[in-house]
């Protein structure tokens, strides 16, 4: 089990805006790497009352079940390695294995061990180091959408805050209120309702 705690800043971007700083940044097709990541919830959407996400992230034949929740400071997340057939076995049942992370839905009030899948999110992503953090580029498609995103992430939530907002300055890109990919996600779904 991983547990990290969660500090970034992110903006959406324009295609436009996204396709300038990938340039800028010299980075190639070669340096987008393509995730999966399945969203569940209770029935009764107890997660999203908590201001809390779960998710299989699928990457480079790795599994990896995610809660992230509320923080002082950012999101705490908690990571638990799965293999592809208990992948394949959540998905199909909804039923989360136990583990650290149904230890941590437990501590968090969430008493059920069956989800629903809510849906996939798909990401192309390149990261690189940046000023003593992680500059992250992100194309990503759901529900016939396509959003494109530029995240921050560090140590100090005052670094992330500044450094960021100078880069956003740099490139003339205004700052947006920006959601995270679930609420994003949540969105969309009942738009398309």
């Amino acid at each position: 089990m991983t547990k990290e705690i969660e500090i970034e800043a992110k903006n959406l971007v324009t295609k436009d805006e996204f396709v300038h700083l990938c340039s800028s940044f010299q980075l190639k097709k070669q340096d987008f790497h393509v995730q999966h990541n399945h969203y569940f919830d209770t029935a009764h959407f107890d997660l999203k009352e908590k201001q809390s996400a779960l998710r299989i992230r699928e990457k480079q034949h790795k599994f990896i079940l995610t809660l992230k929740q509320p923080h002082e400071v950012g999101k705490l997340e908690t990571h638990q390695s799965i293999d592809k057939q208990t992948k394949d076995y959540i998905l199909a049942t909804g039923i989360i294995p136990n583990g650290d992370v149904a230890n941590q839905l437990r501590e968090l009030g969430v008493t059920t061990n069956t989800f629903i899948l809510l849906g996939t999110l798909t990401t192309s992503r390149a990261e690189i180091d940046y000023k003593g953090g992680t500059l992250v580029f992100d194309e990503s498609s759901y529900l016939s959408i396509i959003d494109y995103e530029l995240e921050y992430e560090g140590e100090e939530e005052d670094k992330v805050e500044s450094t960021f907002g100078a880069l956003l300055k740099e490139f003339n890109i205004p700052k947006r209120d920006t959601d995270n990919k679930i609420a994003r996600f949540f969105k969309a779904k009942a738009e398309q309702r």
